[in-house]
């Protein structure tokens, strides 16, 4: 049974219900690599509006080291998304089953990896630091396309600037007050309560996330990257299995 709801999870065959399971889980981990990641570097990684933002403030201000570090960031993320774009594609002409789970898979392998580097921040904290940064934002880049490919564009899990949006034009729909004898059914109001449901739900976990992956990182430190790996590696087993099984 649990087999079979990974399967469905992380498969290539897609449904609107696995798609918000699976949106609502990596909120979780985004939320929790956010806010673990800004602990750990001082940084948050997941959203690109306050780094493309920050780069034009450094130029205008001359800091442009920082500036630059910026920028590199930003690279990381497109990196990142334009990883998970070739690794589907390339599963998708083979016909694979594990299309979305390859990328998860590297996912876990690079929290693995930035667990082991967080291990010597404090001994090579000045060429560390900015090698966890670089990796966070190549990990959010890497995460945040795969739910936009199999959703659509419809879920986001890393930023939530455009779930906040979508959550507010939801309501503000939901509460509008439609005239009785409206006689043009065209201009007739009504909330989208799906989408308000899945983005409700995105932003709730992904603030759950957060606060897991803060507590956690104050009390265990890097190790509390080690969770999170093994519940992408258990997500995205099942479809790689099928895969192995077929070859």
């Amino acid at each position: 049974m649990a087999l079979h709801f990974l399967l469905r999870l992380t498969g290539s065959h897609r449904t609107r219900a696995a798609d918000r399971q699976l949106g609502g889980i990596l909120a979780f981990v985004a939320g929790a690599i956010n806010a673990g990641g800004f602990l750990a570097v001082q940084r948050y990684t997941s959203h690109m509006t306050g780094i493309v933002s920050g780069v034009a403030d450094d130029l205008a201000t001359g800091g442009f080291a920082l500036a630059l570090v910026g920028a590199v960031s930003l690279m990381a993320f497109v990196s990142g998304a334009a990883c998970t774009a070739l690794l589907i594609n390339w599963a998708r002409r083979r016909q694979m089953d594990s299309k979305f789970a390859l990328a998860l898979l590297l996912e876990a392998g690079l929290l693995l990896l930035f667990g082991l580097v967080g291990a010597n921040l404090q001994s090579l904290g000045h060429l560390l630091v900015p090698t966890a940064v670089l990796l966070l934002c190549f990990i959010m880049g890497l995460q945040n396309a795969i739910v936009t490919k199999l959703s659509q564009a419809e879920i986001r899990t890393t930023h939530m600037t455009g779930v906040v949006t979508d959550l507010g034009i939801e309501l503000g729909r939901l509460i509008y007050w439609n005239r009785i004898n409206t006689a043009n059914e065209i201009h007739f109001v009504r909330a989208n309560r799906e989408k308000l449901f899945i983005h409700a739900l995105v932003l709730g976990l992904f603030f759950v996330g957060g606060l897991v992956g803060a507590v956690a990182f104050k009390h265990f430190g890097f190790s509390a990257t080690l969770p999170l790996a093994l519940l992408l590696v258990i997500m995205a087993s099942p479809p790689l299995i099928v895969d192995f099984q077929r070859a």
